[in-house]
């Protein structure tokens, strides 16, 4: 009986506060905006930096809180946006790209996808160790491969880097399809041969693999195929290098493909709200290097460069504000 009478009168206390908030005007100051941050999995970048965008949207903006998903990355990131499931999400430009194109596997629809900022490059990883013979993507050929999660921007863009070398998954002796941690464990237990992984520098799983005692990687150079990937695909991809001394036993630089990562929301997001976040992750940049030194090469300059697709208007409007000139999509 006591139960029910404190229940009841719990249930009337909360009603005259809500009552009290509607009657004042108070309503706006109740209601939470809550966001999910599709990012990837906890051994990559996207994981870690999308906990640090969480939280300082959280911190900044009054009435938001945010909060970072693991996910398998960019394919399945572009999908969960596309459902309403998510509403910021991190992506590859390639992927983002097939996004608005209607050619996402398993998803006839065009996505409205439009961008916030560019992030920071990602570079592609071809990790095997050293003696196993692998030196080049065609000495791929014949082996055990991971080539990433499924729906994750590694396996778009290493499938095509296998392509721009004359390979296909078919011509693998086995095909894994694991994410980065699970990779590199699958690797020093010697259960694949290579594994690949495009991310920002440092990724962690790599650096714990590279710091195992008896292991010494060896990361396959591969800059020859980028010319071919955009011939084929668009200006998307750059040579860049990972240079030496990024992981244990590194003694020079590994041209690589590579690309920047981008910060997107669906264009039904508020212009407001879309304005909100760029102004607030651009402004605390500080905050997001203490996070993964990835974030260095995020700058208000560089924020407007290397996207497929168009910006938001409520970005724009904030570039706009700061005298930068957005490139045309």
């Amino acid at each position: 009986m006591k139960r029910s009478f404190h229940r009841c009168v719990l249930g009337i206390v909360r009603a005259c506060v809500v009552g009290s908030a509607i009657a004042g005007g108070l309503a706006d100051a109740q209601t939470v905006t809550r966001l999910s941050i599709a990012t990837g999995g906890t051994g990559g970048v996207y994981y870690p930096l999308g906990g640090g965008m969480a939280a300082l949207i959280s911190k900044n903006i009054p009435a938001v809180e945010a909060t970072a998903e693991v996910t398998t990355a960019s394919v399945d990131n572009m999908k969960l946006l596309h459902t309403g499931k998510v509403a910021l999400a991190l992506t590859l430009p390639d992927t983002a790209w097939d996004a608005t194109q209607g050619q996402i596997k398993g998803l006839k629809e065009k996505i409205a996808v439009r961008s916030l900022l560019a992030l920071y490059s990602n570079y592609m990883h071809i990790v095997t160790l050293e003696g196993s013979g692998i030196k080049s993507v065609p000495d791929l050929k014949g082996k055990r491969v991971s080539t990433g999660a499924p729906g994750s921007g590694t396996e778009v863009k290493g499938l095509r880097v296998l392509e721009a070398s004359g390979l296909t998954p078919k011509d693998l002796r086995s095909q894994e399809r694991l994410g980065v941690a699970e990779s590199a464990g699958a690797l020093k237990d010697r259960k694949v041969d290579a594994f690949i992984w495009d991310g920002g520098l440092p990724t962690a799983a790599i650096l714990d693999l590279a710091a195992t005692p008896g292991i010494k990687i060896y990361l396959v150079p591969h800059g020859e195929a980028v010319p071919k990937m955009v011939a084929k695909y668009g200006p998307l991809y750059f040579v860049g290098e990972i240079a030496k001394g990024t992981y244990a036993g590194m003694a020079r630089e590994v041209p690589v493909a590579a690309v920047t990562n981008l910060l997107v929301a669906h264009e039904r997001m508020q212009e407001s709200l879309a304005y909100q976040i760029t102004r607030v992750l651009l402004e605390h940049t500080p905050e997001l290097v203490a996070v993964h030194k990835a974030a260095r090469e995020i700058t208000l300059k560089n924020a407007v460069l290397g996207s497929p697709i168009p910006f938001h208007p409520g970005a724009l409007r904030y570039y706009k504000e700061k005298g930068i000139k957005v490139p045309s999509s």
